[in-house]
This record gives C-alpha cells, sequence and structure tokens, in this order.
C-alpha cells in the first residue's frame, strides 16, 4: 500500500509541475519539463507573433536558464524574470542577438552568479540593466558589459549583496543605482565610471569621490547647464544629456557630520597626531612602568598617579588607532568611512577616549580633592585618608567611566557619527540627555578642582596654619598642573555644550583641530610634569638602575641629600605642633 501512495505523489507532483511551467510559460516561447527556449523561431511559430514587445517570465519553476534561452528575438525591448528564487544560474550565452533590447529586469531571483550579457549586442542608445532583490549575487566579473550596447547602460544593482564594482567593466554605465547595496563599501576609482551622469548610492561618503574627482578635472563644458533633477526623472525615457566633464549628480549627500574630506581633515594634523600619540604612549608607559616596577611604599599619591598614567595611555591609544587609520586611508577615505564608523573599529576608539577622558578627569578631581584634605587636616592625623578610602573612591571613578563610555555601544548616542568616533550623536532625547549630562558633570568636577585648590591656596597662605612642607609643595605644583589641564580643555567644553544645545559654533572639520590639539594635549604633558620631571622620579630611575650595576654615585647623592631633609623637617613639624599645643 505505501509504495503505491508513494508512486501517486510522484505523479501529482509530475502533473503539478507540468501545469505550473505550462501556466509561467509565454506565447512566444516553447517550454518543457526541464527547460525553456524564446527564440526567433519559437517567435514565428507562435499565433501571437505580434507582442507588445515585452517578455515577462515570473515565477519560473526551472533551476537555470539554459543557453541561448533567449535568441534573436524580434521587436522585444523588454524582458523581465522576476519572482523565481528557483533559479539559481543563466548559464553563458542566454541572451543572444537582441538588437531591439531596451530595458532587462533580473529581480528576486536566487542566483548566485551575475549573468553574462557580452552576446546581447543591442542596438538601442540606452539599456537599463536592472538586477535588484538578487540578495546572493556578491560580485560583478570584469568586462561583463562588453557588447551588451552600443552607447551607455543604466545600472540598477540595489538590494544585492554585492561587494565591489569591477573596474573595467563600468566605462559605459551612464546611471548607476545601488540603495540598500549595504555590502558595497568601496567604490572603484572614479576614472572607471567615464560617462557616469547620475549616482544613486547608499553610503553618502561615496559621494564623496565624484566630487573630489570633480575638483580636479577640467573647467565645465556644455554651457553650464544643470543636470536633471533625478526626483522628476524617469529612468525609461533618460534625456540623450551630453557628458559634462567633473559633474555627477549624486545622493545621498554627505550631512554636516561627515563632510568630504580625509580623517583628520587638515594636512598638518596628521603629523601633530602621530607626535602626541608618540610621546603619550611612551611617557605614560614610563610612568607605569616606575611606578609599578619601584620597590618604593605605594602611597596615595602614587597610586593616584598610577591611574592618571592609565587614563592618558588609553587616550594615546585612541590616537594611535585615529592617526592609524589616516595614514591607511589616504586620500580615499570614502572608501573606507563606512567599515570603520560602522565597524568595531571606531567603537573600540570611542570607547578607549570617552573611557579615558573620564577617568582622567575623575582622577584630578580626586588628586585635587585628596590634597586639600590633607593639607586642612594636617594637624589631625586621626584625619588623614588612608589607602582603602581612596581605592573605594578611584573604584567608584572605574566603574562611572566604565558606564559613561559603554553607553554609545548599546544605543546611547554612537561613535559611527563622526569619523573621530566621539559620541556626537544627539537625534534623540536620550542620547542629547547623554551627551548634556556628561559635559555637565566634567564642568562640574572642574568648578570641584578650583574650589579645592582656592581653599589650598588661602590655607598655605595662613601663617597660622601647620602644613607639612611636602604638602605645600605637591598642592602648589599640582594646582598649576590641574589648572593648566582644565584650560585645555575649556575651549572644548563651552563648543560641545553649544553643540549639544543643537546650536554649534564651530564646524565638524574646525572642531577636529581642538580635539587633536587640546583634547589629547593633557595625555601628552601630564606624564612629563607630573612625573617623569621631578625629583621623586630620577631617584626612582638612578635606584633601579644602581641594582643593576650602575649610577651608584647618584643613587647615593640622592639618598644623602634625602636624610639631610629629613631631619629638619622634622625638628619644624615638631615645633610646630609644640607650639599649637602651648
Amino acid at each position: 500500500m505505501a509504495p503505491r501512495a508513494v508512486w501517486l505523489l510522484v505523479a501529482l507532483c509530475g502533473i503539478l509541475n507540468a501545469r505550473s511551467y505550462r501556466n509561467n510559460c509565454p506565447p512566444i516561447c516553447r517550454c518543457r519539463a526541464d527547460t525553456f527556449q524564446c527564440s526567433r523561431d519559437t517567435q514565428l511559430a507562435s499565433r501571437e507573433r505580434a507582442t507588445s514587445g515585452r517578455l515577462w517570465l515570473i515565477q519560473l519553476p526551472w533551476k537555470e536558464v539554459p543557453t541561448h534561452a533567449f535568441k534573436e528575438l524580434i521587436d522585444i525591448r523588454e524582458i523581465e524574470i522576476s519572482q523565481s528564487n528557483q533559479v539559481t544560474r543563466i548559464n553563458r550565452h542566454a541572451f543572444l542577438s537582441l538588437h531591439s533590447l531596451a530595458e532587462m529586469t533580473i529581480s528576486n531571483t536566487g542566483l548566485t552568479h551575475f549573468p553574462d550579457f557580452t552576446t546581447i549586442s543591442s542596438l538601442v542608445p540606452y539599456l537599463i540593466l536592472e538586477m535588484s532583490d538578487n540578495m546572493n549575487i556578491d560580485i560583478i566579473p570584469a568586462n561583463c558589459f562588453r557588447g551588451i550596447t552600443e552607447e551607455y547602460v543604466v545600472m540598477d544593482v540595489s538590494s544585492t549583496a554585492l561587494s565591489s564594482l569591477p573596474t573595467t567593466a563600468l566605462r559605459g554605465v551612464r546611471f548607476l543605482k545601488a540603495t540598500s547595496a549595504f555590502a558595497l563599501k568601496t567604490l572603484p576609482p572614479v576614472e572607471s565610471l567615464p560617462e557616469l551622469l547620475v549616482a544613486e548610492l547608499e553610503y553618502p561618503s561615496h559621494c564623496c569621490a565624484f566630487k573630489t574627482w570633480g575638483q580636479r578635472q577640467i573647467e565645465l563644458t556644455a554651457d553650464g547647464e544643470d543636470l536633471p533633477d533625478m526626483e522628476y526623472l524617469d529612468l525609461k525615457h533618460l534625456p540623450d544629456c551630453p557628458k559634462i566633464p567633473s559633474v555627477v549628480k549624486c545622493t545621498p549627500t554627505p550631512d554636516e557630520f561627515n563632510p568630504c574630506e580625509d580623517l583628520l581633515g587638515f594636512p598638518f594634523l596628521r603629523w601633530l597626531t602621530w607626535i602626541i600619540t608618540v610621546f603619550a604612549v611612551i611617557g605614560n608607559l614610563a610612568v607605569l612602568a616606575m611606578l609599578l616596577i619601584s620597590h618604593r611604599k605605594l602611597t596615595i599619591s602614587r597610586f593616584l598617579m598610577c591611574n592618571l598614567a592609565f587614563a592618558d595611555l588609553c587616550m594615546g591609544l585612541y590616537l594611535m588607532l585615529i592617526a592609524f587609520m589616516d595614514h591607511l586611508a589616504g586620500d580615499e577615505y570614502y572608501n573606507h568611512a563606512t567599515d570603520w564608523q560602522t565597524g568595531p573599529g571606531c567603537g573600540a576608539a570611542g570607547f578607549l577616549t570617552v573611557f579615558a577622558s573620564e577617568l582622567s578627569l575623575y582622577t584630578l578631581t580626586v588628586i585635587g580633592l585628596e590634597r586639600w584634605h590633607t593639607i586642612a587636616n594636617a594637624m589631625h592625623v586621626d584625619k588623614r585618608l588612608r589607602m582603602r578610602h581612596v581605592a573605594v573612591v578611584m573604584a567608584a571613578g572605574w566603574a562611572f567611566s566604565l558606564l559613561v563610555a559603554l553607553l554609545p555601544l548599546v544605543g546611547v548616542s554612537s561613535y559611527s557619527k563622526v569619523s573621530i568616533c566621539l559620541p556626537m550623536d544627539i537625534a534623540t532625547s536620550g542620547s542629547q540627555l547623554y551627551v548634556v549630562t556628561v559635559l555637565v558633570l566634567n564642568v562640574v568636577a572642574f568648578l570641584v578642582v578650583c574650589a579645592c585648590y582656592i581653599s589650598i591656596y588661602r590655607i598655605v597662605r595662613n601663617p597660622g596654619h601647620a602644613t607639612r612642607r611636602g604638602d605645600t609643595k605637591i598642592a602648589k605644583r599640582m594646582a598649576v598642573l590641574i589648572f593648566t589641564d582644565f584650560v585645555c580643555m575649556a575651549p572644548i567644553s563651552f563648543f560641545a555644550i553649544s553643540a549639544a544645545l543643537r546650536v554649534p559654533l564651530i564646524t565638524v572639520s574646525h572642531s577636529k583641530i581642538l580635539l587633536v590639539v587640546f583634547y589629547p594635549i593633557n595625555s601628552l604633558c601630564n606624564p612629563f610634569l607630573y612625573t617623569l620631571f621631578t625629583r621623586a622620579f630620577r631617584k626612582d630611575v638612578c635606584q633601579l638602575l644602581s641594582r643593576c650595576g650602575c649610577c651608584h654615585a647618584n643613587t647615593d647623592f640622592y639618598r644623602s641629600h634625602t636624610l639631610a631633609g629629613f631631619t629638619p623637617q622634622l625638628d619644624t613639624n615638631d615645633s610646630r605642633q609644640k607650639t599649637s599645643v602651648s
């Protein structure tokens, strides 16, 4: 009984398949269960020889279009193959000598390879080729349009998986449409599209290629006539416009956040970025190495310096990523913009810079508060901060910095808005609130530091207040350094807040100067001014070298000066304590 049922199912499928290809077979074609053909002979043999000039093949049941499937058809101006997911292959020479063909549409199929159109040999001036919604086609072979027509091609490759366009097959393309082609992130050299008039692409950065190229060309011809507005232009009736050198109407146009320029915008920023990067990375690595390798006790000041050096090192790594990407893209950033800004590289760079800036600012604030508390309570040993207190405070700073840096990665603002990967996206109210909140907190931190060092200055100037000499010297040095840091950050905060409130005062291009010159300059200066140029660091270096057999004389010199300066300081402190007690 079972075998009989199987045979019945097979027979039923055969009957349905036969009905399917017969129902979908155009009158001028000859169809069989395994193949079909639409040629001059089948057209002449058909009773419906006089057609409207259109040949539509919809929901084809076959897996491939055979060789010579469309051969020498008479007065056929339009061929459409659509809604045929079973069609996975079109054999070579499937389209042969179609002299009247003006439009070819192959859409919504299962094709995995771009068809061969080299034998169409159309005699019409424009041939419209629509290859949209073929999601499995990822490459166009070279010379695939040679012989397709005598003049120009209008090509639509929207909604495909194309990742690149050939450099030698597009010379006759005058209109190129590639919307929703998300994998097409790079364009061939613009010189390979000499006849292109209009381009409708997916990414705005690609239009920069035509703008940059056009600026390098000779003066315009064609009497200054404007190109027709594509909003009202029917592709099937594309006017016979003369090609205007250096003019290509391209959409979508770049916005104010991504102007047509290189990643860093200005040539001088390239070498300046590399200089800041090298010194910031080397300087902060040296600080971390000396503070961690040294056998001296990890004091609160050294602990805070370690946190500051790590934050500044992250800023140096951010600059390194930006500088490397700018070097890699060169003058063709438009071909790398999409991959960079939407890829993991820009996300990592944005995370590093936001984390570094917030942690560095938080650490500077803690340094100011710690110095103020220590000096204000110089005579109260029981009120001095302990390492565990500072560690808890810095742990909270790390958590806050990580949270602020992670939010743009989960949809609150975005690092992909601009080429330098900063969270400048304020399109939604949540993103705007995030940006404004961070900027306001930075301003509050600046005011806190100002208050701390104004208070320290008054304490130091008060002759009746007992302080330790070391606290006073450290406080004065750090006051100068931290005020310098915030002076550098002031213009950034001012312009950033105005932009976040949707009142931008400078362009993105000019903001790159601020963000390269002022934004990371602290990461360059902090390791040298805070640590590398100090007497304590030189002493640590000499002690480290003495363990390796070098600099014994300098080590003894620093040790003797330390002992000589320690006794008077004790005597002074004892006398001050006695005076205050009496």
